[in-house]
């Protein structure tokens, strides 16, 4: 799913080519993309944008007469730009839901899943705009103060605390696992076991994870809107995010990971859990106590 990072690079490159240029019209060759009525997605129609931004891992485009268009690509939704009108209704073929025509361009909405989940809203006023927000805090901008009280609201994992969108906004699964290996933290560490100054890391952690990231995707695209298979969650500069069996960047052992339904957790059980393993839910029940605990059992070592 595309994160803060990705989501933030795609509202700047948007933007630059929307704002002050008149919306034309929609084509939805996928009608179930668009789940909302009122306003019709007609109503946009020769309206000016006004502001392309980020709504935790949204993408909000701001029209005249304070209409909005709610962009949420969920895990495999993503955007292509083109110049002047599109040359077929799908110019992605079938993985086209959505083609957004501007005056300086048009915008494609695709998702490569058999499970459609991307979506488009159109809502009327900021009121309702903000039901859409899930209410997290921008992790980017907090203080070490409202970072804590936001991470000690409940007490869960960090994994889960992180990727809690009613907690923070815009971070998933890919860049939690940077940031606390950032860190130097367990992804199964409770909240409410991290003492002040380990709170203050993970903050620190989180703001300098993202920043980074989000400067580098903008280096990386330099003015061009991310093409075909570029905002991906499998970065080859992750230090774990999908690189189980990898050395870790820092201490060189092999990167872990912890399988859950569709998911996967990767960390450093040396940098983040002083070596031990954490039990993987697939793996460790069907091993039992053949199931290694720490690194060295696992290696021989």
């Amino acid at each position: 799913m595309p994160e803060l990072p990705d989501v933030t690079v795609y509202c700047e490159a948007l933007a630059s080519r929307t704002v002050g240029t008149r919306f034309l019209r929609a084509s939805l060759p996928s009608m179930f993309v668009l789940r909302s009525v009122e306003p019709p997605i007609a109503s946009l129609e020769g309206r000016r944008v006004e502001s392309v931004s980020r709504l935790g891992k949204r993408i909000v485009v701001q029209f005249a007469g304070s209409l909005y268009l709610i962009v949420h690509l969920m895990v495999s939704g993503r955007l292509l730009w083109g110049e002047g009108e599109p040359k077929s209704p799908r110019p992605a073929g079938k993985a086209t839901l959505a083609v957004l025509q501007f005056e300086t361009g048009h915008l494609v909405l695709t998702e490569a899943s058999s499970k459609k989940r991307a979506s488009l809203h159109v809502v009327a006023g900021r009121d309702a705009l903000m039901q859409h927000d899930p209410g997290g805090i921008e992790p980017s901008t907090s203080t070490p103060e409202q970072f804590a009280e936001a991470l000690a609201r409940e007490n869960r994992t960090l994994k889960r605390a992180l990727t809690n969108p009613k907690a923070f906004s815009g971070i998933g699964n890919a860049y939690s696992d940077e940031i606390l290996h950032a860190a130097r933290l367990s992804p199964v560490r409770l909240t409410h076991s991290l003492s002040e100054d380990e709170a203050k890391r993970l903050h620190t952690a989180t703001r300098e994870t993202l920043s980074r990231w989000t400067d580098r995707l903008r280096q990386e695209f330099a003015g061009r809107f991310p093409g075909r298979g570029k905002v991906t969650a499998f970065r080859p500069d992750f230090a774990v995010h999908g690189k189980f069996g990898k050395p870790c960047p820092t201490c060189g052992k092999p990167v872990q990971r912890i399988s859950y339904a569709e998911n996967e957790t990767n960390y450093c059980a040396l940098c983040q859990n002083e070596g031990r393993l954490l039990a993987d839910r697939s793996l460790s029940r069907l091993l039992k106590s053949d199931w290694p605990k720490t690194i060295e059992e696992m290696e021989g070592e």
